[in-house]
């Protein structure tokens, strides 16, 4: 496939961004859109062996494992986190997913709380924050129990499961028209809040965490369900659901 790539290039975070055009030809339906990413840096090092600008200098981009497990490599591409395929990173998107002669149109995150680094690469340490306020077990349970000596039904047991399958690549932040990072939020807060060893820390953590998300700058939930959608990870909205209803009820034992 040829395509024409339009990237938002930008030196550093106190320097003005732009768009620029590639043209890049000979492209696998086969290989992955990070892939596709390296031949077009591998193109750049071969026709500027002395750039003249920081546009015909390699992309800098995030990564790390490529399975995705690290939730690192999130990108704007043509208008949705992680690109038009559903329920999957950037990592794992290939490039059957687009046609020869197509634009692909690829951005950074764009958030308050998410500062850009360079070109492609932000900042996602708020989300780091946010764990560190309050997203772990701190309560002394003693050694480690034998698996099945703390019973848990299993509708609770599933949806602590499926919330911790959150990987934390801000898709949900990208995708809301307020940058909330909500669901990110709720899915930890709910992982920990439905088991028995989270439970007893469970109003504190979920009054923790709230507040550091909103000191770190994110909006609030925009109720469109975007977040839901775009999560590569599928995880749901009633997280959010159950998160406000215990942020309400620790409100109350507060008071």
């Amino acid at each position: 496939m040829d395509l024409t790539l339009k990237i938002w290039r930008q030196q550093d975070a106190r320097s003005k961004g732009k768009f620029a055009t590639y043209q890049i030809k000979g492209i696998s339906a086969d290989c992955s859109f990070l892939e596709m990413l390296d031949q077009l840096n591998e193109q750049l090092v071969r026709e500027n062996s002395d750039p003249v600008s920081f546009t015909t200098c390699p992309v800098a981009f995030d990564h790390d494992c490529r399975e995705g497990i690290c939730g690192m490599c999130g990108l704007y591409i043509n208008g949705r986190p992680h690109g038009p395929d559903t329920g999957i990173t950037t990592c794992q998107l290939h490039m059957r997913k687009f046609k020869d002669g197509d634009v692909i149109v690829i951005e950074p995150w764009r958030s308050k709380a998410f500062p850009l680094i360079k070109d492609l690469l932000v900042d996602r340490t708020a989300l780091d924050a946010i764990i560190q306020a309050g997203g772990y077990t701190s309560a002394n349970t003693g050694g480690v129990p034998e698996a099945n000596s703390i019973l848990i039904n299993k509708p609770d047991a599933e949806k602590a499961m499926d919330a911790a399958a959150c990987i934390g690549c801000g898709a949900c932040v990208a995708s809301c028209a307020n940058a909330s990072a909500m669901l990110f939020v709720s899915a930890k807060v709910s992982h920990l809040n439905l088991l028995p060893q989270g439970k007893i820390e469970a109003y504190d953590r979920v009054k923790k965490m709230v507040k550091a998300m909103d000191k770190l700058g994110f909006g609030n939930c925009s109720n469109t369900y975007a977040c839901e959608a775009e999560c590569p990870k599928e995880i749901n909205v009633s997280n959010i659901a159950r998160m406000n209803r215990q942020f309400f009820f620790a409100k109350i034992v507060e008071d």
